[in-house]
């Protein structure tokens, strides 16, 4: 009985966390929370953060701005954030503005080097940024 006790209430505090954290969804990047829950990123960075390089460069070719803002971070800096080196050359080859900045003040270079994206860091540096 006491085994059936014990199992119920674990089950139950199982539970109760899932609502909690169902209602908490946030992401958290150098110190600063922000609530993702109603927040909608565009079509053309959900491809760059996917690595769909064939799709970005089709969107590209359809005439996509590679410098338009989403969730206040260019193109360019979700693809140097989430170390996507292929998909940030093929922005830069495309006009990407590698010296604007997010809602934080960050460039794109900056986003690499806090996010330890090797890979994206040396397409930036292959550029001098």
């Amino acid at each position: 009985m006491k085994k059936a006790i014990l199992i119920f209430g674990a089950a139950c505090l199982l539970a109760v966390s899932g609502v909690y954290a169902e209602n908490n969804t946030s992401s958290e990047f150098d110190g600063t929370t922000i609530n993702v829950k109603n927040l909608e990123i565009n079509s053309f960075c959900k491809a760059i953060l996917k690595g769909d390089f064939e799709t970005v460069k089709k969107l590209i070719e359809l005439g996509e701005d590679v410098n338009e803002k989403s969730l206040g971070m260019t193109p360019a800096m979700f693809a140097a954030r989430y170390n996507k080196a292929e998909i940030l050359e093929l922005l830069i080859q495309n006009g990407a503005n590698l010296s604007a900045k997010n809602d934080q003040g960050y460039t794109a270079k900056k986003l690499a080097k806090l996010s330890k994206a090797k890979e994206a860091l040396a397409v930036l540096e292959g550029h001098n940024i």
